[in-house]
C-alpha cells in the first residue's frame, strides 16, 4: 500500500521571465481542487530542504470545515481513491469487529431512553475505552442527540462515530520526512509488541518512496534482535550500523553521523524493549536521547511508541510512562485485528489532549500509524473517522 507517500519535491527553478509565475504551487490537501485522498505538498523554495509527507490516511481530505469521505463525493471522483485503501478499511473494520460487535448491539433496540445510555456505558467499558474517555464520549452524545431531536437508536450510534470522531482527530496528522536530512526517528516499545517489525514495515515503505534509510541497531539487550534487524536490512536493501555486545548510545550516535556523512533521508533507531518499571533501562532511553543530541543537535525528530493494541488501557499506561521518559511525538498502534479492547485509542486521545493543555511547550503526540496484522500491507496511516466507523462496523 502507501502509494500516497509523496516523491521528494525538487527545488523551484529560477524565476522565468515574463508573465510566468517564480514559483508554482500544488494544491494543499484542503483545496478543493485536490482529489480525495491525493497527497500534496507546496514547493519548496531553493534554499530549503526537500521535504516528503507522509499523510495521515487517504479515506478523506479537508475541504472547508466539512470532512469529505469517499460516500460523499461523486462517483467520478470516489474511483480517485485508491483501491488499496477500501482494502485496508475492510481489513481494519474486520480486525475490530469483536470490540465493535459489543458495542453495536446497544443500538438494537426500538427507542432512546436511560437504558441505552447505561448499556453503551458499559459497552465502552469493556472496549478499555476507559472512565474518563467514557464520560466524556456520553456527555457528547448525549448533547448531539438532544440538539439533533434524534429518536431512534441508529441515531446514537452515527452520533457516537461523530463524536469519537472529533476526539481523535487531533491524533491523524502526517509523519514529515525531508525538514531535516537526515530525519532521525528513534523508535521504542516494550518487547512483544511488533517493535522491530514495524520498523521493517516502514522502512520498505521508505525505501520503495525512494527515501534512503539508516537503520541503527541499538537494540543490544534483546538476543537476536541485532540478527532480526539485518535481516529487515537485506530484505529491502538498506544499511544498517550495528556492533556485537556495542553499547546502545554509541551505535545510535554512529549511525546518525554516518546518516549526515552518507546524505541520508532517514535514521532509524531501534532501541532495546522493556517495561517501564525497568528503570536502569528507562535510564538507558535518556542516555541514547542525549547522545544522539550531540551527534546532531536538532535531533531526535521523532520519538515513536510502539504498542499493542490488545493491551488496552496498560497501553495507555506505557504511552504515560514513556512520555514522561522521552517526551513521545508519535505512536505506530499494532496488533488491532481480532482485539476486543480498541476503545483504548479514545483514552489515548483524552490524554493526549489534557497533556497539550498541560503543556503547551511539548510536541503534541500523534498516531502515525495502525496495523492489523504481520503482512506488510497490514500496517497503515492513521485517519480517525475510518477508525470510527469501523470500530462500530
Amino acid at each position: 500500500m502507501f502509494s500516497f507517500f509523496k516523491k521528494k519535491l525538487r527545488p523551484a527553478p529560477p524565476p522565468p521571465p515574463a508573465e510566468v509565475p517564480a514559483q508554482v504551487t500544488q494544491p494543499e490537501s484542503g483545496d478543493a481542487s485536490a482529489a480525495p485522498g491525493t497527497p500534496t505538498a507546496r514547493s519548496a523554495p531553493a534554499s530549503a530542504p526537500a521535504q516528503v509527507k507522509w499523510p495521515a490516511g487517504n479515506g478523506g481530505s479537508m475541504i472547508g470545515s466539512a470532512l469529505v469521505t469517499p460516500i460523499d463525493i461523486p462517483e467520478a471522483l470516489a474511483l480517485a481513491v485508491a483501491p488499496e485503501r477500501q482494502r485496508w478499511f475492510s481489513k481494519l473494520q474486520q480486525g475490530l469487529r469483536k470490540t465493535g460487535s459489543s458495542i453495536s448491539t446497544v443500538f438494537t433496540g426500538s427507542q432512546i431512553d436511560e437504558q441505552l445510555y447505561e448499556d453503551l456505558e458499559t459497552a465502552l467499558l469493556m472496549a478499555d475505552t476507559g472512565v474518563s474517555a467514557t464520560e466524556h464520549l456520553l456527555a457528547d452524545v448525549r448533547r448531539r442527540v438532544k440538539e439533533g431531536g434524534m429518536t431512534h437508536p441508529v441515531a446514537v450510534r452515527n452520533a457516537l462515530i461523530e463524536s469519537i470522531t472529533v476526539l481523535l482527530k487531533p491524533l491523524e496528522r502526517p509523519l514529515v520526512i525531508g525538514e531535516f536530512m537526515p530525519t532521525v526517528i528513534m523508535v521504542t516499545g516494550v518487547n512483544g509488541a511488533g517493535k522491530t517489525t514495524s520498523i521493517g514495515k516502514l522502512t520498505r515503505h521508505l525505501a520503495n518512496e525512494g527515501a534512503s534509510v539508516l537503520l541503527a541497531a541499538a537494540d543490544t539487550f534483546r538476543a537476536a534482535a541485532r540478527e532480526q534487524l539485518s535481516v529487515w536490512a537485506d530484505r529491502n536493501t538498506v544499511e544498517i550500523v550495528s556492533q556485537e555486545n556495542g553499547d546502545p548510545a554509541a551505535v545510535s550516535f554512529d549511525a546518525v553521523t554516518a546518516g549526515k556523512a552518507r546524505g541520508k533521508d532517514v535514521v532509524l533507531v531501534d532501541t532495546a524493549g522493556r517495561l517501564p518499571t525497568q528503570l536502569h533501562l528507562m535510564e538507558e532511553l535518556r542516555k541514547i536521547k542525549r547522545v544522539v543530541q550531540k551527534a546532531d543537535a536538532t535531533a531526535p525528530h521523532e520519538v515513536l511508541l510502539v504498542i499493542d493494541g490488545n493491551t488496552g488501557q496498560n497501553a495507555l499506561a506505557q504511552v504515560k510512562a514513556f512520555d514522561d521518559t522521552l517526551q513521545l511525538t508519535g505512536l505506530v498502534v499494532t496488533k488491532l485485528d481480532g482485539t476486543a479492547k480498541g476503545g483504548v485509542l479514545a483514552a489515548i486521545a483524552l490524554w493526549a489532549r489534557e497533556r497539550a493543555k498541560a503543556s503547551p511547550g511539548l510536541r503534541p503526540v500523534a498516531v502515525y500509524f495502525i496495523g492489523v496484522g504481520e503482512k506488510l500491507e497490514d500496517l497503515e496511516t492513521f485517519n480517525a473517522r475510518e477508525f470510527a466507523q469501523a470500530l462500530l462496523g
